[in-house]
């Protein structure tokens, strides 16, 4: 099924028209385009709002659906709007931005902790990575301070796209061990932070993120947590 995706083409984009194109055995609605990010790489899937006919359906989640469609997930059973209805679709944009600057910082956490990352979350204002890492940082307050740095330099985020066989050439762009970017379509999208000499990090993502590092705004290291000989889980806190 060959949706369009506006959540990669335009993070920022809040609202706007779509089609319904199917209706799921689940109860899971696909629209022509999609706002919504499908739950996927530790990212949440969005919430918001459906619109047609003065009627407003609420939506939990999105998840991935077939050929990687983002299918939308009511938040409780009520008449779904039959295929071929036109309506609006709306972000509850203020979890979304949320999602977009903790995973962005993320990314940022791993060019302060350059380990190789076994797990990893995202929420709404709060993240963690899963190092292989056998002791905590000896410097907690460091780990912080370099990491706010990073954002107060206000580097530029872009996006940009490999080819399957130069992932395979590159293997040192994959940082994380337990999630592999997706593979099938022939081209892998690469998140860039950063820009020639200026670039701090890139790596395989397909998930949302901020423009620039400084719309993440401070951040403080949470828990440091012990998962095993050889993992520590590292928190992140919108400040």
């Amino acid at each position: 099924m060959n949706q369009t995706l506006l959540y990669r083409d335009d993070p920022y984009l809040r609202d706007a028209p779509a089609e319904v194109v199917a209706l799921t055995d689940e109860g899971g609605i696909v629209l022509s385009q999609s706002l919504f990010y499908p739950t996927g790489g530790g990212q949440p899937g969005d919430s918001g709002w459906l619109e047609w006919d003065g009627r407003t359906l609420e939506i939990a989640t999105a998840v991935k659906g077939d050929g990687g469609a983002s299918v939308l997930v009511p938040a409780e059973p009520a008449q779904l709007p039959a295929v071929g209805t036109k309506l609006v679709q709306m972000l509850d944009w203020e979890r979304r931005h949320k999602h977009m600057r903790i995973h962005t910082a993320l990314h940022l956490l791993s060019v302060v902790i350059p380990l190789p990352v076994t797990g990893g979350q995202i929420g709404a204002g709060t993240g963690r990575l899963d190092f292989k890492m056998p002791e905590p940082p000896q410097d907690r307050d460091a780990v912080e301070e370099a990491l706010n740095r990073l954002v107060d330099r206000d580097l530029e985020v872009t996006e940009g796209w490999i080819t399957e066989a130069e992932l395979d050439a590159r293997p040192e762009l994959v940082k994380t061990m337990s999630v592999q970017p997706p593979r099938g379509a022939g081209q892998i999208r690469l998140v860039r932070i950063g820009s020639g000499s200026e670039q701090v990090d890139l790596q395989p993502c397909g998930g949302t993120h901020v423009a620039r590092t400084g719309e993440i705004g401070a951040l403080k290291l949470g828990k440091i947590e012990n998962k095993g000989k050889q993992n520590r889980r590292v928190s992140i806190v919108l400040a």
